[in-house]
């Protein structure tokens, strides 16, 4: 086998394990809600998100893969060396932000680290504008659509079942949750994995194992869809207790709300192959529910802490992906 297979080979496991990060770090994003709201117990409610997050890999194609493939960095400039630092300072911000509890955005830190190692080897000019631009819209937009939607939604719950009894709207949305806990799982594995298997195709392409047509092969979108099932089975249980428990209190219904609206854009944007952040979908979502109750119910103090954190993931992630360009012995 020659050293540039072993190379190739050596990355791709480098970005099954991030794949692997990204789902043990955003566990919560999946599992936050139903856990919170006591509809599973923290062992079932990772197995049924798990179970779920790898369903994705049948039925919602792979534009988003393709866009961070071929969107995000021009395609001359990409080699081993990029990829490898790309997915490296990803995995350092990853496990940093894990470790403060903090909700941050697994995706924005990969496009942040594959962005900056290409900045430290080319220049500015080897980023794609549109595709970056598109991106970081989508910051803003992804945790205020998620806000709105899931505000609208429990409104609507709230009008609809005025006049129920309380016990019997909890029963209902309770089993409804497992629902809405599914199709957000979904949302997330389609959309998150889908980053990694654009990076793993665009490694192949490069490196000519795809021949002269990008594409993502079926093997690496098993591959990618089982190692973040897998990151999910783990759980991320620091950011669960700070996105279900702390930024503001859940019963079934908002649980409910929240994770509809929250899979309603994953599963929307994923079609049109925009790589939002799951992170910021699920947050938005849950403040929206906690906006229906009264201002106070949400923790704006920590809603603040966890903004920050997502401003300095690209940057920061680039910072790290840059440093480790420079040092890898290419």
């Amino acid at each position: 086998m020659s050293s540039s297979l072993l190379l190739v080979a050596f990355i791709i496991l480098v970005a099954l394990v991030f794949d692997y990060i990204n789902g043990f770090h955003d566990a919560a994003n999946s599992i936050a809600t139903v856990v919170s709201t006591r509809v599973l117990s923290p062992m079932q409610a990772v197995v049924w998100a798990a179970f779920f997050n790898f369903v994705a890999a049948f039925g919602f194609g792979v534009n988003v893969a393709k866009t961070v493939g071929k969107g995000v960095v021009e395609a001359a400039i990409v080699d081993h060396w990029v990829i490898l630092a790309g997915l490296t300072g990803a995995i350092l911000w990853d496990l940093i932000t894990w470790y403060y509890g903090l909700p941050t955005s697994s995706s924005h830190a990969l496009i942040g680290g594959f962005a900056g190692a290409a900045v430290v080897k080319a220049g500015f000019g080897s980023l794609i504008l549109s595709g970056l631009g598109k991106i970081m819209a989508f910051i803003i937009l992804a945790p205020l659509l998620g806000l709105a939607v899931s505000f609208t939604l429990m409104v609507a719950v709230f009008w609809i079942f005025r006049r129920a009894h309380p016990g019997r709207v909890d029963g209902l949305f309770r089993r409804l949750q497992l629902i809405s806990a599914a199709a957000y799982s979904l949302g997330h594995g389609t959309n998150d994995a889908q980053k990694t298997m654009g990076i793993i195709a665009i490694l192949l392409f490069t490196a000519g194992y795809l021949g002269p047509e990008f594409y993502v092969p079926f093997w690496v979108i098993l591959a990618a869809h089982a190692a973040i099932a897998f990151g999910t089975l783990a759980g991320g249980w620091r950011i669960v207790k700070t996105m279900g428990m702390r930024l503001t209190k859940l019963r079934p219904v908002g649980g409910f709300c929240a994770e509809t609206a929250g899979a309603l854009m994953l599963i929307g944007t994923a079609v049109g192959g925009i790589p939002v952040s799951t992170t910021h979908t699920i947050t938005g979502s849950i403040v929206g529910v906690g906006a229906t109750q009264r201002l106070s119910a949400v923790r704006w103090g920590l809603a603040g802490r966890i903004i920050w954190a997502w401003v300095l993931t690209i940057p920061l992630s680039a910072l790290l992906a840059g440093a480790t360009w420079l040092i890898l012995p290419r």
